[in-house]
């Protein structure tokens, strides 16, 4: 039994060497694609072996994820959803690395962790899963697509910020200033 096991260890070594030495041509789209939160160096993997370093095959990041089974199938008539809400054919393979990516994100403290937490909450787990898993394979799209891009994280209180009260303020002030007004504003005390 201990033999065997050794045999075990010993070709999943191997099989990881191989993958190593396949990855290594890639090595910097491996390393722009593990600064996504929650997609780690196995997923990366997945990623590039199933769709490969080369977008010119996806014209824009809607046709990676639905070839990825991540575009949501809308079937509705009359106002009554039909079906079962499956996303349609694809690759499964690679449908299953966004969808683990995203439960790992899920757990972080930036911008797809929050939006998991904020969709989970308006729209269940599963469906919020799916949508983080989609906005994964979006920011893949790009960082593949534009080789000098760079994964930014907008932050968990990005949807704070974004419509914060200096927004508001600066949306009042146009309005004010498109109906022929000048206004200067001076907090109050």
């Amino acid at each position: 039994m201990l033999a065997h096991i050794d045999s075990l260890e010993a070709d999943i070594a191997a099989i990881e060497n191989r993958i190593d030495e396949q990855i290594t041509p890639f090595a910097e789209a491996v390393a722009r694609l593990d600064a996504i939160p929650g997609v780690g160096l196995t997923a990366v993997q997945v990623v590039i072996a199933e769709i490969g370093v080369d977008m010119t095959r996806f014209p824009t990041a809607g046709h990676l994820t639905s070839w990825a089974k991540f575009a949501p199938g809308v079937k509705e008539s009359a106002g009554r959803s039909k079906g079962n809400g499956a996303t349609g054919h694809g690759n499964r393979y690679l449908a299953r690395a966004p969808g683990e990516a995203a439960m790992g994100a899920s757990k972080t403290d930036t911008f797809l962790g929050e939006r998991y937490r904020r969709l989970a909450r308006l729209r269940g787990k599963k469906k919020a899963l799916v949508a983080v898993g989609r906005s994964i394979l979006v920011i893949t799209w790009h960082l593949l697509t534009h080789p000098d891009a760079k994964f930014i994280d907008l932050g968990p209180d990005h949807y704070e910020n974004r419509a914060g009260t200096q927004r508001a303020i600066r949306r009042h002030l146009n309005a004010l200033h498109a109906l022929g007004y000048d206004v200067i504003v001076t907090p109050a005390a």
